[in-house]
């Protein structure tokens, strides 16, 4: 036979092997197994290596996994390429193993099986004390076979399979197959058998270290995650773009890993992210609802193992990655829930001390405003004025009734004003406000659009009060169109409620601007033109009523206010409340 060399270890024909041959190749594939190289690279370096050695055709090995046992086989597929291919095999629920084999035998199976099992007996024909079974010769006669075993058949004549065994538990076994006739000696199978003990141990070790090794990349990532997370002064969105960028370190293949985490409809993903077939995903659940998947993509094909190319520890690392999102979600949710309200209380207790303020001030104020205002008046009816004089007064009786609406403003503001509530149609109280204000948004070259829902439940409310809140809201839109633009007033119903809308095309409103919208005396109008009072007192009103409101608006793109009301109860009656609040 013509000589074959490897670079790893020195080929000799068959029958010529020394022991220190064999010791030699031990020792290099236990070296290889400390490199560290993924497990389908080691296990096919080492078939290689055995190939080489031996000068076989094809070597198998089959592995016990924690669910099917899995065959790999490095095989001459022409005179000078071998292929690397990998196939899971099924063990079933009596124990036996079969693993569909090209060339193979329903004998061979079982037989292959029974190795893995230990379901052997050594003393049979072609059995070494050790378990193996080899053959030089499968066509045999039927006299032949039932001195040597079972027929094997297949396209291989000379085959030796060997049990890898480690502390007296078979993980697995080496087949080595030659299509030339008696090809493997007796005295050679005890040296492969010696072999196969070190292949096992190396496999038992590489295995270790490959779990020890992605147990601390595991733990590299999550504690990546947690000094990102705990980073004061962060968002969340910051912390998700750092995030992503710790996981293709961590898993198997980092230089080909890409990964992505989508949360509320927003992705984070690290550079030439794209939705390759071979994926892993992991489903961010909050409270009961998914909000988002980590992705993990390799942008090359590798070998299909445990869950298609991805490790075990790597699903549970996935998996590990989505709940600590979670965990950030939820937290930075209630760190946002909690600011939230703090700004409640802050400004809640702003309006209480401006509400005691005005209301001192109103009635110091009223009294003798009135007393202007009625002597302005008489004085107006003298004959004998002259037209500066009458101008002048006039003036004064304009001024006076301009105070005694900003007077009206901070008593209804500071819950000093009556409140009178009975069950009206909400249609009908937006119909009436409307037609004041009909001329002046044709003045303002403003096209009025009434969206009016038929068949809306009564709400219980101060009509007078309701009126104000839809001429405030309105009037502030017409301001905010100066160039002219459209108004929309609409109105709908969900079950629990009834509500108002008031829409424009107007300027809008910054995000800085939103935040103070409803603070008193806030105005972004000219001196003279805005009290800040008017948004305060819808917001006080809609409050009172045991409503809402809501506001949407961006720069340029007008504003959308939405009042809910509760609907009415069905009982008809009427309520009058003297010290109902106001805001």
């Amino acid at each position: 036979m013509k000589k074959k060399h490897s670079n790893l270890v020195a080929t000799r024909p068959a029958g010529n092997k020394t022991t220190e041959d064999f010791r030699a190749l031990s020792h290099q594939i236990l070296h290889y197994a400390s490199r560290g190289v993924p497990r389908i690279n080691f296990l096919e370096g080492v078939s290689r290596m055995l190939k080489d050695f031996s000068g076989c055709d094809a070597v198998e090995i089959r592995l016990k996994d924690n669910e099917d046992p899995i065959r790999f086989e490095f095989m001459r597929r022409t005179n000078r390429t071998f292929n690397f291919e990998i196939m899971r095999c099924v063990q079933h629920e009596d124990g036996t193993i079969t693993c569909p084999v090209e060339g193979g035998s329903n004998d061979s199976e079982r037989l292959c099986g029974d190795i893995m099992c230990g379901r052997v007996k050594p003393s049979l024909p072609f059995f070494t004390d050790k378990g193996s079974f080899w053959s030089g010769e499968n066509g045999l006669s039927s006299t032949s076979r039932r001195n040597r075993g079972p027929e094997l058949g297949g396209s291989y004549s000379s085959i030796t399979i060997i049990p890898l065994s480690v502390a007296n538990e078979n993980i697995g076994l080496l087949q080595l197959k030659s299509k030339k006739p008696n090809y493997f000696i007796q005295s050679e199978i005890e040296a492969y058998e010696r072999v196969a003990r070190n292949l096992g141990v190396a496999l038992i070790y590489q295995r270790a270290q490959a779990a020890l090794r992605e147990r601390v990349k595991e733990l590299t990532c999550l504690h990546g995650i947690a000094q990102v997370s705990a980073q004061p002064d962060i968002s969340l969105h910051e912390i998700l773009e750092r995030i992503v960028q710790l996981l293709p370190p961590a898993w198997q293949y980092p230089e080909i890993t890409s990964a992505r985490i989508t949360v509320h409809g927003r992705s984070y993903s690290t550079s030439g992210f794209k939705d390759y077939p071979q994926k892993e995903t992991a489903d961010i659940i909050v409270q009961g609802e998914k909000r988002g998947v980590v992705e993990i993509v390799y942008s090359q094909k590798k070998p299909e193992l445990d869950e298609g190319p991805f490790l075990r520890e790597e699903r549970r690392l996935i998996d590990a990655v989505a709940k600590q999102v979670v965990l950030i979600v939820e937290r930075k949710k209630a760190e946002e829930d909690r600011v939230h309200l703090q700004d409640q209380l802050r400004h809640a207790d702003r309006l209480a001390t401006i509400g005691q303020l005005a209301a001192g001030i109103a009635h110091e104020l009223n009294e003798p405003l009135g007393t202007i205002l009625g002597f302005a008046q008489l004085t107006k009816k003298s004959s004998g004025l002259s037209e500066q004089t009458r101008k002048d007064i006039e003036r004064i009786e304009m001024a006076s009734l301009h105070a005694r609406e900003v007077i009206r403003k901070l008593m209804m503001f500071a819950r000093q004003m009556p409140s009178k509530r009975t069950k009206v149609n909400l249609n009908s109280l937006v119909e009436d406000g409307l037609y004041f204000l009909e001329s002046r948004c044709v003045k303002e070259g403003i096209k009025l659009v009434r969206v009016l829902s038929p068949g809306l439940p009564d709400v219980t409310v101060d009509p007078a009060q309701l009126h104000q809140v839809l001429v405030n809201l309105a009037v502030n839109a017409i301001h905010a169109m100066p160039d002219g633009g459209k108004l929309i007033v609409q109105t709908a119903s969900s079950k629990d409620y009834v509500s108002l809308i008031i829409e424009d095309t107007g300027i809008g409103m910054s995000k800085e601007v939103l935040k103070q919208i409803f603070i008193p005396f806030f105005t972004t109008k000219d001196v003279g033109q805005g009290t800040g009072l008017g948004l305060p007192v819808v917001h006080g009103i809609v409050t009172s009523h045991g409503g809402s409101i809501k506001v949407e608006s961006k720069p340029g793109q007008g504003a959308r206010f939405e009042v809910q009301l509760p609907v009415a109860e069905l009982e008809d009656t009427e309520e009058s409340d003297q010290n109902d609040d106001c805001c």
